[in-house]
């Protein structure tokens, strides 16, 4: 009777526990082309920024904005493995929210950034005049 409890617990598929492996995991080369375009989209910028290749702040702001949203999309295929065939979907359902997300936080970020440098950063010009006015 034990013999024929087990083989029916079986047959409703408990024995698999739903560990169907559909997802790709990657290979060292996948994580090795992720890295290497990881640290090329981190050194472009930052050799950008310090050389001063653009005139505009703003200008540089979006460029950096663009290899930042080019740098998360590169960790997601290549390290998170989110495609359209896996997981039935939902990892394309989870890319979607990702992009949003990313969406709204960097113009966001930016948004702050700017109005806190438009706002926060005394004028130097009109500083010296103040003081001199008080004394």
């Amino acid at each position: 009777m034990s013999a024929h409890n087990h083989h029916g617990h079986d047959d409703h598929g408990h024995g698999h526990h739903g560990h169907e492996d559909d997802g790709h995991h990657g290979s060292l080369k996948d994580y090795a082309i992720g890295f290497i375009l990881s640290v090329i989209l981190t050194a472009i910028p930052f050799w950008l920024v310090m050389n001063k290749v653009f005139d505009k702040s703003s200008t540089t702001a979006i460029v950096i904005l663009g290899f930042a949203a080019i740098q998360v999309v590169v960790h997601m295929v290549y390290f998170l493995h989110m495609n359209g065939r896996a997981e039935g979907g939902w990892s394309m359902l989870a890319t979607v929210f990702t992009l949003v997300l990313l969406v709204i936080v960097l113009s966001g970020s930016i948004w702050v950034m700017y109005h806190m440098n438009i706002n926060m950063m005394p004028s130097m010009g009109n500083d010296v005049h103040n003081m001199q006015d008080m004394q």
